[in-house]
This record gives structure tokens, C-alpha cells and sequence, in this order.
């Protein structure tokens, strides 16, 4: 009587079913960790089109004063503008009618599958990767 006594009041929980909690959230987690990182690299991409377009507006400022683009500098030169840098921004193929700003990925981005983004003077958005799904998502 004893043994059927101490059965039923046994408190906690077997390892059977600690195994099987484990197992539950490891799969939940392995699902769920993709997901989350590719939030964050879209986000950080969201992040760094706002800065391109901010130092495109910045040189169209540029060329109505000077009626040129040579000798702009960018005022932003990463992304975000505080904090770790995702991507160095800088200043490619500048001439006197035309320019194009580069955010090349790097720290935790260096790995994006959209790689070197671009905007030029005539809006024109360029990637390493799928232009639509790099600018449009």
C-alpha cells in the first residue's frame, strides 16, 4: 500500500517528460531563430534606403547651388547613423551631371544575400542581389 501511496503523491516531473519540453522548444526555436534574422536583415535594409535617399536629397541640394556634383561629400557615411555599423555608405562614379551613392554591407550584414546596394542621381536602385527583393520588401 505504501508504493501505490507514494505513486499518487509524488510531486515534479519524470525526465520523460522534461525530454519531451526540450524537444519542443528546440524545434520551435529552430523555426522560429530563421525567421527573426531575417526580420533584422530587412529592417537594417530599411534602414540604410532611408540614408541613401537622405544623401541623394542632399546632393540634388548640392548641385542647385554649385551646378555640379564634383566636390560633394556625403554627410552620412554609415548606417544605422548611431550604434554598430551595417553598412559604410560612400561615393561612387561622381561627375559633374551624375553620381552614385554605395552602402556596402558589413559586421552582421556582410553576409546579405542583397550584398553592395546603389542609388544614382536619376533614382536608379541597384543591388548585388534581386533588385525587387532587395528595394521592394
Amino acid at each position: 500500500m505504501k508504493i501505490a501511496t507514494y505513486l499518487f503523491n509524488s510531486k515534479g516531473f519524470t525526465l520523460i517528460e522534461l525530454m519531451i519540453t526540450i524537444a519542443i522548444i528546440g524545434i520551435i526555436a529552430a523555426v522560429a531563430f530563421p525567421s527573426y534574422q531575417d526580420h533584422v536583415r530587412r529592417s537594417n535594409r530599411t534602414v540604410v534606403k532611408g540614408i541613401l535617399y537622405e544623401n541623394a536629397q542632399l546632393m540634388e541640394r548640392f548641385y542647385t547651388q554649385n551646378n555640379q556634383y564634383t566636390g560633394a561629400i556625403l554627410s552620412i557615411t554609415r548606417s544605422p547613423k548611431t550604434g554598430t555599423a551595417q553598412y559604410n555608405l560612400s561615393l561612387q562614379a561622381v561627375a559633374n551631371n551624375t553620381f552614385t551613392i554605395q552602402a556596402v554591407p558589413t559586421g552582421s550584414m556582410a553576409g546579405d544575400s542583397c550584398g553592395t546596394l546603389t542609388l544614382t542621381n536619376t533614382g536608379v536602385q541597384g543591388a548585388d542581389g534581386s533588385v525587387t527583393e532587395c528595394w521592394e520588401r
